[in-house]
């Protein structure tokens, strides 16, 4: 079936003629009943498919209206994928063993390329050991370059010899934000048959806040990065068309309450009511009174609050971000033209079908933080005292004149919060006002602002505000992830003595996104997300155990107490400075001299169709998976536990971020290779290097298992042998002694970030099936891009239910033929005494190709075969 079989619209934009897909000749009247997440995905069916897929498709998602939800299936094919360092490493690595492999299969390697436009920004590898002093960013990127200048000449050799691979350098901003600035259409051109067209800007990212972009009405969200490397390789990807939950705002934020404040309490709401995968889209008369950059904050934090999308659609506030970044007029009306006529423009007056829904009242909405371990914690912003006293921490030793709950890191960070510029602005003028009234960050504070952009270091400096910022220590240090991911650098001397001491329970804050236990900096339990310019109250008052609504935040030298309302600035002073210090050539000027960047552009790079792999190397390791002899993990057996674990197990636990700890069996295996102990860097350098990885899979301070409680980190019984060894040393032992092993765990395994070495960790340890309560949606697509089958338990039986004992083991009947989406899978638990307990597991498993991945051992061997089949024909032709 032809496009010209589908109704075809035609528009005119800039005086050029253009089709489109008529979703109105479509739909009908059931259009203005669909969310416009949905209307999206119809214009994406028509528009891609073909034939009886395409009618099937269209006439699911005109159904979908009638009941709200739908087991169909449809294929989305994104125009363009966006990774960052960490994820693009791992994946680009694949995709160069792969070349080898079937180099050594007698395959032309230059036949293995990707299909789509990949974006790759070099943004979480950025780490803050210089901080407040002006120099910081030049300081910082020398360390960058010097730790990861071998993998970053691999992403070099990576956009000189894979086509459509863009490498967008250190210093050029955070992916999101980029994406944000630089990247995104909103509407785009395409030629189809002889004709030009318009359609929306559609994309996929490496990383779960991806949806931030959906605060301008670009639909995507984010995937692993096996699910990219689908879509990489020619294949659609394919879901259920999703649930939609709405959310309608009304109102209008009060003075003084930021988009933050905002994000959290959606955060809160929607965690509330168990969101988990569904696509989340905002509606009603609250939206129009939002700026975009304020969507962008909400639209963030999707994965935090459990969804797929976080969505606002297209409208003025949409064309004014794009005008105030320095897009073009014509490029503004080709927004403007296509999503008016086709209906994707915002109503504030509409009210579609949603699966479900939820009210917001922006006036009800107060200033937050949440913390102190997960993000949709939401607190007032004076409870974090009340929070801590009843943790009841005894001071041992002596802290060096530190409070019990001292602030040690105070960041202004991610994409989530310094993507706005109202955030910084706002941040800006509370460093302004504690500038005149003498006020410094207490000693052991460590401060930091890493913002999403290197405009910004322009529009402060315009406002006059750098200079403030700089006087209570909040210089900027670079343009990347920094605190957020992971990558705060060492806490100051003074602060890991009182910590060896006992002495003090120390605190981070961040305007960041994820305060998980252990995600910001190794050594540290608690942490509150909130906004900027709480972030620099919260460190000139130096202690988390304050109450900012009453208690002042410290008292000047002449004896005057100063509170939060002395410095906190209005509505009208922030728009006023914001106003002031814009220019839309900031955005193109500082991103093109941020690409320029010598550092990076002097790195050695290879240029050979095949990288060549260093025997020797640390960082890139070519992996085993990506091998023709790998297949299927699918079938029936009986597998020994090699983990229990609980509820929220995230994927920094599973495969952290952060610094690798010096005293680790992580780190004796690096410096037995020649590393230096002392700068060993994080853990996401060496996700090119599988040895390093699967060594360091369950490296969490945090994590406890069940199946041994008390054995150190990163270790496990071996049950045959009764000996607790390191969790590598037993996966090899197991797999040695032909035993097949799964993990047990509770709910929302795998929440957190879309790393893909949280499954090809597992994988490597032999792991073949997963049984958990529920699965977050991005590491449940990880798990069967490595062939690893996800089960969930029934209804009322959890890892604590089941009191597995050391010798039980787990029986699960998962034969190729019989696994399909959502299909009953028989388990037995296979006591050590003797008695057994029958079960019936859910596969969480969505979609058919999802099937056929498991059924070929995951994305890597799938491809493989493809491409050898293809070869084949050809000879044979």
């Amino acid at each position: 079936m032809e496009n010209t079989e589908i109704p075809v619209l035609a528009l005119r934009a800039n005086g050029i003629a253009y089709q489109a897909t008529d979703l109105h000749g479509i739909a009908g009247t059931q259009l203005a009943q669909m969310p416009v997440v949905l209307r999206l995905l119809l214009e994406n069916a028509a528009r891609n498919m073909a034939g009886s897929e395409r009618a099937a498709a269209i006439a699911a998602l005109l159904a979908w209206t009638q009941t709200g939800s739908s087991e169909a299936e449809i294929a989305y094919q994104p125009g363009r994928v966006l990774m960052h360092d960490t994820t693009s490493t791992p994946a680009l690595v694949d995709l160069a063993a792969m070349r080898s492999t079937l180099a050594e299969a007698g395959v032309d390697p230059s036949v293995l390329n990707s299909s789509l436009p990949v974006d790759v920004s070099v943004d979480h590898s950025l780490a803050v050991e210089a901080f407040a002093r002006p120099d910081a960013p030049q300081r910082n990127m020398e360390f960058e370059i010097r730790r990861n200048a071998e993998r970053y000449g691999f992403l070099q050799w990576a956009s000189k010899v894979l086509q459509g691979v863009r490498i967008h350098p250190p210093g050029t901003g955070i992916m999101h934000t980029v994406n944000l600035e630089q990247l995104a259409t909103v509407v785009t051109t395409e030629q189809r048959a002889g004709q030009d067209w318009l359609v929306p800007d559609m994309m996929i990212g490496t990383d779960s806040h991806t949806p931030m972009i959906n605060g301008i009405g670009v639909l995507g969200w984010g995937v692993g990065g096996l699910e990219a490397q689908t879509v990489m390789f020619g294949l659609p990807t394919m879901l259920r068309i999703p649930e939609v939950i709405g959310v309608r705002l009304s109102g209008r934020l009060r003075p003084g309450v930021l988009a933050t404040d905002l994000a959290l309490t959606v955060t809160s709401r929607l965690r509330a009511i168990g969101v988990s995968g569904e696509f989340v889209e905002f509606f009603g008369p609250g939206v129009a009174t939002l700026t975009a950059g304020d969507r962008a904050v909400v639209a963030n934090m999707a994965p935090e609050y459990g969804a797929t999308t976080g969505f606002f659609p297209v409208d003025e506030a949409t064309l004014d971000y794009l005008r105030t970044t320095g897009r073009s007029a014509e490029a503004i009306e080709r927004v403007r033209v296509l999503t008016q006529a086709i209906g994707l423009w915002f109503d504030p007056a509409a009210t579609p079908r949603f699966t479900r829904s939820i009210d917001v009242d922006l006036d009800s909405i107060g200033m937050h933080v949440a913390g102190p371990r997960r993000p949709q914690d939401l607190r007032g912003f004076g409870e974090t005292a009340e929070l801590l006293k009843a943790l009841d921490f005894q001071p041992k030793g002596r802290a060096g004149g530190m409070p019990r709950h001292p602030i040690v890191i105070a960041a202004i960070t991610s994409c989530t919060n310094t993507s706005d510029p109202r955030l910084l602005v706002a941040a800006g003028l509370v460093a302004r006002k504690a500038r005149a009234l003498g006020l410094k960050v207490p000693s052991w504070v460590k401060t930091s602002t890493g913002p999403g952009s290197p405009a910004a270091a322009d529009y402060l400096a315009r406002a006059g505000l750098t200079e403030d910022l700089s006087a209570v220590g909040f210089d900027i240090v670079g343009y990347g992830c920094t605190t957020c991911i992971g990558n705060p650098g060492q806490l100051l001397p003074a602060v890991q003595a009182a910590m060896a001491a006992g002495a003090i329970h120390p605190v981070a804050v961040l305007s960041g996104n994820r305060n998980f236990a252990g995600r910001v900096h190794p050594d540290l339990d608690l942490g509150f997300l909130m906004s900027p310019p709480l972030v620099i109250a919260f460190a000139l008052a130096g202690n988390a155990e304050v109450d900012l609504r009453v208690d002042p935040i410290q008292v000047t030298p002449a004896g005057r107490e100063v509170f939060l309302h002395d410095l906190w600035p209005t509505p009208e002073e922030i728009e006023a400075w914001l106003s002031a210090s814009q220019d839309p050539a900031d955005y193109r000027r500082a991103f093109q001299i941020a690409t320029w960047n010598p550092l990076w552009h002097q790195l050695p790079a290879p240029s050979t169709p095949l990288y060549p792999w260093a025997p020797q190397s640390t960082a890139l390791r070519r992996p085993p998976f990506a091998d023709l002899g790998e297949g299927s993990l699918l079938g029936q057996f009986s597998a020994y536990p090699l983990l229990v674990v609980g509820d929220d197990i995230t994927t920094d636990h599973i495969s952290p971020a952060s610094a690798i700890p010096r005293d680790s069996l992580v780190a004796d295996f690096l410096v037995e290779r020649g590393d230096d102990r002392g700068d060993l860097n994080v853990f996401a350098s060496r996700r090119g290097n599988w040895e390093v990885m699967v060594r360091g899979a369950f490296h969490s301070k945090t994590l406890k298992n069940l199946l041994a409680p008390g054995v150190p980190v990163a270790h496990t019984l071996h049950v045959p042998s009764g000996a607790v060894m390191p969790l590598y040393d037993a996966a090899r032992r197991y797999a040695a002694e032909g035993d097949s092993v799964v993990l047990v765990a509770g709910e929302r395994y795998g929440t957190g970030s879309s790393r893909d070495w949280a499954a090809k960790g597992q994988r490597l340890l032999g792991i073949r099936s997963v049984l958990a309560n529920s699965f977050e949606r991005i590491h449940r697509s990880n798990l069967i891009g490595m062939g690893i089958l996800p089960l969930r338990f029934p209804a009322g039986v959890t890892p604590l239910s089941l009191q597995l004992a050391p010798g039980d083991r787990i029986a699960v009947e998962a034969l190729p033929d019989a696994i399909e989406p959502r299909c009953a899978v028989p388990v037995r638990i296979l006591r050590a005494h003797g008695g057994s307990e029958q079960l019936t597991a859910t596969a969480a498993v969505e979609t058919q190709l999802e099937v056929a991945l498991l059924r070929a051992g995951g994305v890597i061997p799938s491809t493989l075969q493809r491409m050898l089949a293809e070869h084949r024909e050809q000879m044979a032709a």
